[in-house]
Protein backbone atom coordinates (compact mmCIF):
# COMPACT_ATOMS: atom_id res chain seq x y z
CA UNK A 1 0.00 0.00 0.00
CA UNK A 2 1.48 3.39 -0.98
CA UNK A 3 2.63 5.57 1.95
CA UNK A 4 1.73 9.20 1.29
CA UNK A 5 1.98 10.37 4.90
CA UNK A 6 4.94 12.64 4.09
CA UNK A 7 3.60 13.96 0.78
CA UNK A 8 2.92 17.71 0.72
CA UNK A 9 1.11 19.51 -2.11
CA UNK A 10 0.99 23.16 -1.03
CA UNK A 11 -1.67 24.40 -3.44
CA UNK A 12 -4.32 22.00 -2.07
CA UNK A 13 -4.26 23.46 1.45
CA UNK A 14 -7.42 25.40 2.24
CA UNK A 15 -9.30 24.19 -0.84
CA UNK A 16 -12.93 23.16 -0.40
CA UNK A 17 -13.63 19.88 -2.19
CA UNK A 18 -16.81 17.83 -2.54
CA UNK A 19 -16.09 14.12 -3.00
CA UNK A 20 -19.09 12.06 -4.03
CA UNK A 21 -19.31 8.44 -2.92
CA UNK A 22 -16.87 9.17 -0.10
CA UNK A 23 -18.08 6.78 2.59
CA UNK A 24 -16.15 3.70 1.42
CA UNK A 25 -13.53 2.49 -1.02
CA UNK A 26 -11.72 4.95 -3.27
CA UNK A 27 -13.89 7.87 -2.16
CA UNK A 28 -13.08 7.36 1.52
CA UNK A 29 -9.37 7.08 0.73
CA UNK A 30 -9.59 10.31 -1.25
CA UNK A 31 -11.38 12.16 1.54
CA UNK A 32 -8.66 11.24 4.01
CA UNK A 33 -5.84 12.03 1.57
CA UNK A 34 -7.18 15.44 0.54
CA UNK A 35 -7.89 16.34 4.16
CA UNK A 36 -4.29 15.41 5.00
CA UNK A 37 -3.24 18.06 2.47
CA UNK A 38 -5.28 20.67 4.36
CA UNK A 39 -8.33 20.62 2.11
CA UNK A 40 -11.83 20.96 3.57
CA UNK A 41 -13.98 18.04 2.54
CA UNK A 42 -17.63 17.51 1.77
CA UNK A 43 -18.05 13.78 2.44
CA UNK A 44 -20.97 12.68 0.30
CA UNK A 45 -22.85 9.47 1.00
CA UNK A 46 -26.28 8.01 0.41
CA UNK A 47 -26.95 4.92 2.53
CA UNK A 48 -23.67 4.27 4.37
CA UNK A 49 -24.13 6.78 7.16
CA UNK A 50 -21.98 5.06 9.79
CA UNK A 51 -19.06 4.64 7.42
CA UNK A 52 -19.35 8.26 6.26
CA UNK A 53 -19.41 9.40 9.88
CA UNK A 54 -16.26 7.38 10.51
CA UNK A 55 -14.49 9.16 7.64
CA UNK A 56 -15.49 12.58 8.98
CA UNK A 57 -14.47 11.61 12.49
CA UNK A 58 -11.06 10.44 11.31
CA UNK A 59 -10.51 13.72 9.44
CA UNK A 60 -11.55 15.81 12.43
CA UNK A 61 -9.43 13.81 14.87
CA UNK A 62 -6.43 14.59 12.65
CA UNK A 63 -7.23 18.30 12.85
CA UNK A 64 -9.00 18.66 9.51
CA UNK A 65 -12.42 19.95 8.51
CA UNK A 66 -15.17 17.88 6.94
CA UNK A 67 -18.95 17.78 6.72
CA UNK A 68 -21.42 15.02 5.95
CA UNK A 69 -23.52 15.49 2.82
CA UNK A 70 -26.34 13.03 2.12
CA UNK A 71 -27.82 12.74 -1.36
CA UNK A 72 -29.00 10.18 -3.89
CA UNK A 73 -26.37 10.32 -6.63
CA UNK A 74 -28.89 9.82 -9.42
CA UNK A 75 -31.08 12.72 -8.27
CA UNK A 76 -30.31 16.07 -9.88
CA UNK A 77 -32.03 18.01 -7.10
CA UNK A 78 -30.34 16.15 -4.26
CA UNK A 79 -26.87 16.44 -5.76
CA UNK A 80 -27.38 20.15 -6.40
CA UNK A 81 -28.30 20.50 -2.74
CA UNK A 82 -25.13 18.60 -1.77
CA UNK A 83 -23.02 21.01 -3.81
CA UNK A 84 -24.76 24.01 -2.26
CA UNK A 85 -24.35 22.62 1.27
CA UNK A 86 -20.61 22.11 0.78
CA UNK A 87 -20.08 25.58 -0.68
CA UNK A 88 -22.10 27.16 2.11
CA UNK A 89 -20.29 25.28 4.87
CA UNK A 90 -16.84 26.32 3.68
CA UNK A 91 -17.68 29.63 2.02
CA UNK A 92 -16.39 28.43 -1.34
CA UNK A 93 -16.01 25.41 -3.60
CA UNK A 94 -12.71 24.75 -5.34
CA UNK A 95 -13.03 21.17 -6.48
CA UNK A 96 -15.47 18.40 -7.29
CA UNK A 97 -14.55 14.74 -7.48
CA UNK A 98 -17.35 12.78 -9.15
CA UNK A 99 -16.61 9.40 -7.62
CA UNK A 100 -20.09 8.03 -6.85
CA UNK A 101 -21.09 5.12 -9.05
CA UNK A 102 -21.78 1.44 -9.17
CA UNK A 103 -22.71 -1.54 -11.24
CA UNK A 104 -26.20 -1.95 -9.71
CA UNK A 105 -26.08 -5.61 -10.75
CA UNK A 106 -24.65 -7.93 -13.38
CA UNK A 107 -27.23 -8.09 -16.17
CA UNK A 108 -26.70 -9.21 -19.75
CA UNK A 109 -27.77 -6.84 -22.52
CA UNK A 110 -30.36 -9.38 -23.64
CA UNK A 111 -31.95 -9.39 -20.20
CA UNK A 112 -31.91 -5.75 -19.08
CA UNK A 113 -35.05 -3.73 -18.50
CA UNK A 114 -35.75 -0.04 -18.92
CA UNK A 115 -35.68 0.32 -15.14
CA UNK A 116 -32.23 -1.28 -14.92
CA UNK A 117 -30.93 0.91 -17.73
CA UNK A 118 -32.22 4.06 -16.04
CA UNK A 119 -30.75 3.10 -12.68
CA UNK A 120 -27.27 2.38 -14.07
CA UNK A 121 -27.17 5.48 -16.26
CA UNK A 122 -28.58 7.80 -13.61
CA UNK A 123 -26.06 6.61 -11.03
CA UNK A 124 -22.98 6.66 -13.26
CA UNK A 125 -23.72 9.18 -16.01
CA UNK A 126 -26.44 11.62 -15.01
CA UNK A 127 -24.81 12.12 -11.60
CA UNK A 128 -21.54 13.30 -13.18
CA UNK A 129 -23.19 15.77 -15.54
CA UNK A 130 -25.71 17.24 -13.14
CA UNK A 131 -23.41 17.44 -10.11
CA UNK A 132 -20.86 19.22 -12.26
CA UNK A 133 -23.56 21.54 -13.57
CA UNK A 134 -24.42 22.54 -10.01
CA UNK A 135 -20.75 23.03 -9.11
CA UNK A 136 -19.74 25.13 -12.12
CA UNK A 137 -21.07 28.51 -10.87
CA UNK A 138 -19.09 28.07 -7.63
CA UNK A 139 -15.94 26.91 -9.42
CA UNK A 140 -16.05 29.86 -11.80
CA UNK A 141 -15.49 32.27 -8.91
CA UNK A 142 -11.88 31.31 -8.23
CA UNK A 143 -11.20 28.59 -10.81
CA UNK A 144 -10.80 25.02 -9.73
CA UNK A 145 -11.01 21.42 -10.83
CA UNK A 146 -13.37 18.56 -11.59
CA UNK A 147 -12.08 14.99 -11.54
CA UNK A 148 -14.39 12.26 -12.80
CA UNK A 149 -13.98 8.60 -11.89
CA UNK A 150 -14.32 6.42 -14.95
CA UNK A 151 -13.07 2.81 -15.20
CA UNK A 152 -10.93 0.36 -17.11
CA UNK A 153 -14.32 -1.01 -18.19
CA UNK A 154 -14.86 2.15 -20.23
CA UNK A 155 -12.16 0.94 -22.64
CA UNK A 156 -12.56 -2.83 -22.66
CA UNK A 157 -16.37 -3.07 -22.79
CA UNK A 158 -16.55 -5.05 -19.53
CA UNK A 159 -18.00 -8.58 -19.38
CA UNK A 160 -20.09 -10.97 -17.31
CA UNK A 161 -23.12 -8.71 -17.25
CA UNK A 162 -21.19 -5.49 -16.57
CA UNK A 163 -21.52 -4.17 -20.11
CA UNK A 164 -23.91 -1.32 -19.40
CA UNK A 165 -21.77 -0.24 -16.44
CA UNK A 166 -18.74 -0.11 -18.74
CA UNK A 167 -20.71 1.86 -21.30
CA UNK A 168 -21.86 4.34 -18.68
CA UNK A 169 -18.22 4.86 -17.72
CA UNK A 170 -17.28 5.37 -21.38
CA UNK A 171 -19.87 8.14 -21.33
CA UNK A 172 -18.08 9.64 -18.33
CA UNK A 173 -14.74 9.49 -20.15
CA UNK A 174 -16.12 11.41 -23.12
CA UNK A 175 -18.02 13.88 -20.95
CA UNK A 176 -14.68 14.61 -19.31
CA UNK A 177 -13.19 15.65 -22.64
CA UNK A 178 -16.14 17.78 -23.70
CA UNK A 179 -16.48 19.39 -20.29
CA UNK A 180 -12.75 20.14 -20.23
CA UNK A 181 -12.97 22.14 -23.46
CA UNK A 182 -16.01 24.05 -22.25
CA UNK A 183 -14.68 24.96 -18.82
CA UNK A 184 -10.96 25.68 -19.27
CA UNK A 185 -11.69 29.30 -20.31
CA UNK A 186 -12.96 29.76 -16.75
CA UNK A 187 -9.80 28.22 -15.27
CA UNK A 188 -11.67 25.05 -14.37
CA UNK A 189 -9.56 22.01 -15.22
CA UNK A 190 -11.45 18.78 -15.93
CA UNK A 191 -9.72 15.39 -15.99
CA UNK A 192 -10.50 11.80 -15.02
CA UNK A 193 -9.06 8.75 -13.33
CA UNK A 194 -9.79 5.23 -14.56
CA UNK A 195 -9.21 2.65 -11.81
CA UNK A 196 -8.71 -0.98 -12.77
CA UNK A 197 -9.68 -3.88 -10.52
CA UNK A 198 -9.57 -2.37 -7.05
CA UNK A 199 -10.41 -4.30 -3.89
CA UNK A 200 -13.37 -2.27 -2.59
CA UNK A 201 -16.95 -3.01 -1.50
CA UNK A 202 -17.81 -2.68 -5.21
CA UNK A 203 -16.14 -6.00 -6.06
CA UNK A 204 -17.15 -7.59 -2.76
CA UNK A 205 -20.73 -7.07 -3.91
CA UNK A 206 -20.55 -7.75 -7.63
CA UNK A 207 -17.60 -10.05 -8.35
CA UNK A 208 -17.08 -13.68 -7.42
CA UNK A 209 -13.75 -15.07 -6.27
CA UNK A 210 -13.40 -16.85 -9.60
CA UNK A 211 -14.01 -13.64 -11.54
CA UNK A 212 -11.39 -11.79 -9.51
CA UNK A 213 -8.87 -14.60 -10.03
CA UNK A 214 -9.46 -14.41 -13.78
CA UNK A 215 -8.88 -10.66 -13.68
CA UNK A 216 -5.74 -11.08 -11.61
CA UNK A 217 -4.23 -13.31 -14.29
CA UNK A 218 -4.40 -10.37 -16.75
CA UNK A 219 -2.62 -7.85 -14.49
CA UNK A 220 1.17 -7.54 -14.98
CA UNK A 221 1.58 -6.13 -11.46
CA UNK A 222 0.39 -9.54 -10.24
CA UNK A 223 -1.97 -8.14 -7.62
CA UNK A 224 -5.33 -6.46 -7.38
CA UNK A 225 -5.29 -2.77 -6.55
CA UNK A 226 -6.33 -1.13 -3.30
CA UNK A 227 -8.04 2.22 -2.88
CA UNK A 228 -4.83 3.92 -1.81
CA UNK A 229 -3.24 3.00 -5.16
CA UNK A 230 -5.60 5.49 -6.80
CA UNK A 231 -5.07 8.43 -4.46
CA UNK A 232 -1.91 9.82 -6.05
CA UNK A 233 -3.55 10.26 -9.45
CA UNK A 234 -6.37 12.36 -7.99
CA UNK A 235 -4.02 14.50 -5.88
CA UNK A 236 -1.87 15.10 -8.94
CA UNK A 237 -4.81 16.15 -11.12
CA UNK A 238 -6.24 18.38 -8.39
CA UNK A 239 -3.01 20.34 -8.08
CA UNK A 240 -2.66 23.12 -10.62
CA UNK A 241 0.97 23.36 -9.60
CA UNK A 242 1.60 19.76 -10.67
CA UNK A 243 -0.81 19.27 -13.58
CA UNK A 244 -1.93 22.71 -14.72
CA UNK A 245 -1.39 21.90 -18.41
CA UNK A 246 -3.31 18.62 -18.30
CA UNK A 247 -6.79 19.16 -19.71
CA UNK A 248 -9.35 16.46 -20.55
CA UNK A 249 -6.99 13.58 -19.76
CA UNK A 250 -7.68 10.21 -18.15
CA UNK A 251 -5.06 8.63 -15.92
CA UNK A 252 -5.21 4.82 -16.00
CA UNK A 253 -4.53 3.13 -12.65
CA UNK A 254 -4.76 -0.58 -13.35
CA UNK A 255 -1.48 -2.37 -12.63
CA UNK A 256 -0.76 -2.66 -16.34
CA UNK A 257 -3.94 -4.55 -17.15
CA UNK A 258 -4.67 -2.10 -19.94
CA UNK A 259 -2.03 0.04 -21.66
CA UNK A 260 -3.89 2.31 -24.09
Amino acid sequence: MPDMSHLTIPDLAGKAVLITGASTGIGAALALAFAAQGAKIGVHYNSSLEKAEAVVRQIEEAGGRAILVKAEAGSTAEMAAAVAATAQAFGRLDGLINNAGGMVGRTLYQDMSDAYYDQVMDLNARSVVMTAQAAIPHLKINGGFIINTTSVAARNGASNGAGLYGSSKAFVSNVTRGMAKELIPFDIRVNAVAPGVIETPFHERYSTEAQLKAQLATIPAARLGVSEDCVGAYLFLASKQLSGYMIGQTLEVNGGQLMP
